[in-house]
């Protein structure tokens, strides 16, 4: 039988992530090796490899952790919405600023969704892949039901991608303590969807 995880080790396993979402932020995922996740850590590659096998299996933890994350606030959202009673416009509001609240804590592990996928063997890419296009196709209906008027099945993907647009690369330019904060951002798209779709062609 198994002996069971430890939540140490658990813990453990967290803090590497972080530090090793940093280190692929900073110098890309090829760049980085595990000496220098090791090393950021402040311990062992021996000690890393307790850990993990591999730089990959990092990479797959750290993306696998992190795609279920942005599943769990849909779900959340959705909760809420119906414990509140919103209007599906609303939902799609409050879907918005829950996803910009968890990039503005999350930046460099969005990054390496971003930018570090394609590194994944075919198997553990497609894990992925597939919980990205989950994502996406909640944004989707979501935008449907706000704006039945304007979002068919035509302009959809279009319109989901736009609004990913806005909201996916936030990591690039949008920095704490900066003119416009994380919350602000999300009131602006907001305001944009709005403005864009809330009138019928």
């Amino acid at each position: 039988m198994a002996r069971p995880v430890s939540a140490h080790h658990e813990l453990r396993r967290d803090e590497i992530l972080n530090v090793a979402a940093a280190c692929f932020a900073r110098q890309s995922y090829p760049a980085t090796s595990m000496n220098d996740i090791a090393a950021a850590c402040g311990t062992s590659k021996a000690r890393l490899y307790h850990y993990y096998e591999s730089k990959e299996a990092i990479l797959f933890d750290l993306l696998d952790r992190y795609t279920q994350k942005l599943l769990a606030i849909i779900g959340q959202v959705e909760a809420t919405a119906h414990r509140q009673a919103l209007d599906e416009r609303a939902t799609l509001h409050e879907l918005v600023r829950a996803f910009l609240r968890e990039y503005e804590t999350s930046a460099t592990r969005h990054a390496a969704l971003l930018g570090s996928t394609q590194f994944l063997g075919d198997e553990q890419r497609e894990v992925i892949l597939d919980r990205e296009r989950d994502v996406v196709s909640a944004v989707t209906r979501f935008l449907r039901r706000a704006y039945p008027g304007r979002v068919h099945e035509g302009n959809q993907t279009a319109i989901a991608m736009t609004l990913f647009g806005m909201i996916n690369w936030t990591f690039t330019w949008l920095r704490p303590g900066g003119p416009m904060s994380y919350a602000g951002f999300a009131e602006e798209v907001v305001a944009m969807l709005d403005h864009g779709l809330h009138t019928p062609r």
